[in-house]
């Protein structure tokens, strides 16, 4: 018997279903995948929210509107200060911001004091920075909602 290399006959020996086209698409890769990416931005999204809590006074006043991006110097309710989300002394305070500013004094500067903060330790920090030559210095509040 001569034993035959053609394809034909080597797919009828084999079986026909071995190389049909498969019809159905799998779904099981996309939703491991999906799900995956899930996981990932149900982690990630809490750390994007960045800086310090703190408990900011309300007030009635409209927002101030300003295309660049302000520098933030945040007091806590225990009277630590933070410049952004980075701790610092007040004795270091002023030559942080000369240094983060490139000495651009016209820099904004936002002053985020928590309501249980020491009025006295917050018009401190902002009399500093007013002292240090930079002129756009404001205090943020959280706009008070009518009810």
């Amino acid at each position: 018997m001569a034993f035959s290399t053609d394809r034909a006959s080597f797919r009828n020996f084999r079986g026909r279903n071995r190389h049909r086209v498969m019809s159905e698409i799998n779904v099981t890769p996309l939703v491991d995948i999906m799900l995956v990416l899930l996981i990932i931005f149900m982690v990630t999204s809490p750390m994007l929210v960045a800086g310090v809590k703190v408990d900011l006074p309300e007030t009635t006043s409209s927002p101030i509107s300003g295309q660049d991006e302000p520098l933030s110097v945040t007091i806590d309710k225990n009277g630590k200060i933070f410049i952004m989300d980075t701790p610092t002394e007040l004795s270091s305070l002023v030559d942080k911001l000369k240094s983060i500013t490139l000495e651009k004094f016209d820099t904004r500067i936002f002053v985020r004091g928590d309501k249980n903060a020491s009025y006295g330790d917050v018009i401190n920090i902002v009399g500093l920075i007013n002292l240090a030559g930079f002129t756009k210095v404001a205090l943020i509040t959280s706009i008070k909602k009518n009810e």
